[in-house]
């Protein structure tokens, strides 16, 4: 065999065993540290607000109620921002992820590998999707949870920093993009990647407003095994 082919297959398979062994050792992370719970900070803190986990199967957001005393989310976050303009609503759901994937990919089948490449590998910017609901209802892919007031305004303050604001401190809605007549998305900080996704964004949220959770997770797997789901 020539020394040059040779070579070439030595770095092939070192670069071949390295991609299987940083897949398998990101995969082994995921498993074991979606495992070990956080508890919640106060077991016996009052039940005075209402949100949920929600999961598609994939992706988890955090849903709470518009209107409560503590805040009314219509007053940052529109109705007029979202194509229906149903100001009925009673619901919110608040989920981060990769702009660019949020956008072009409405559905799994218009994802595209130069998409997920640059999700995956910090090459990116960061959005919220906002999807508002007249209804929620406990089930296999929602979760009720209650939480003090206290817990609920560290919540509030952990997903308001999560937008990107404009020089007047306002958010930055990004007009024409919807998944349909009840939904809008917003300029974010941060950057996703394999390491930090969507789910972790929420198990944070969890750990912010001092709710089970996760040590770490990149999927929704995790935060709902926690859960018991």
């Amino acid at each position: 065999m020539p020394i040059t082919l040779r070579k070439t297959l030595k770095i092939t398979g070192y670069t071949v065993g390295s991609i299987v062994g940083i897949a398998a050792l990101y995969v082994g992370s995921a498993v074991v540290l979606s495992a070990i719970p956080v508890p919640k900070t106060q077991p016996n803190a009052p039940a005075d607000v209402t949100v949920f986990l929600h999961t598609n199967g994939v992706h988890t957001d955090i849903v709470l109620p518009i209107k409560t005393s503590q805040i009314d989310w219509s007053q940052q976050l529109p109705f007029a921002n979202i194509p229906s303009r149903d100001s009925t609503m009673r619901y919110i759901a608040f989920g981060w992820g990769d702009k660019g994937f949020y956008l072009d990919t409405p559905t799994w089948a218009d994802l595209t590998f130069s998409t997920a490449f640059k999700a995956a590998f910090w090459l990116g910017t960061a959005a919220m999707h906002t999807t508002y609901f007249h209804g929620l209802e406990a089930g296999p892919k929602t979760i009720p949870l209650h939480l003090s007031q206290a817990e609920y305004a560290r919540l509030i303050a952990y997903i308001q920093a999560s937008f990107k604001l404009d020089a007047a401190g306002n958010v930055q809605h990004v007009a024409g993009h919807s998944y349909g007549p009840d939904d809008a998305f917003y300029e974010a900080h941060r950057v996703y990647s394999f390491l930090y996704t969507c789910n972790t964004w929420t198990n944070d949220a969890l750990k912010a407003s001092g709710q089970r959770a996760c040590l770490w997770t990149p999927s929704d797997k995790g935060i709902f095994g926690i859960y018991g789901r």
